[in-house]
């Protein structure tokens, strides 16, 4: 349960991909980047450090850790 790459820890949303269309009608590919920020949280009875996006941090879906508290 270590911090992984562009995805969210809880919904696993991640990188979406498509087309950047332009007014004569190329197309070149792009991608999308959730917004991803690094939340410490308790899982399991350990603080850990996962990455979550912030519709799910704004909805309250991941519980926060405490500052300042050491759970052994």
């Amino acid at each position: 349960m270590a911090i992984q790459r562009n995805r969210c820890f809880h919904c696993d949303k991640g990188v979406a991909f498509g087309n950047n269309v332009s007014h004569a009608n190329n197309k070149t590919r792009r991608s999308w980047k959730p917004n991803l920020q690094v939340v410490r949280t308790l899982i399991d009875g350990k603080i850990t450090k996962v990455k979550v996006c912030t519709r799910c941090l704004n909805a309250g879906k991941v519980p926060r850790a405490p500052r300042g508290v050491q759970v052994a």
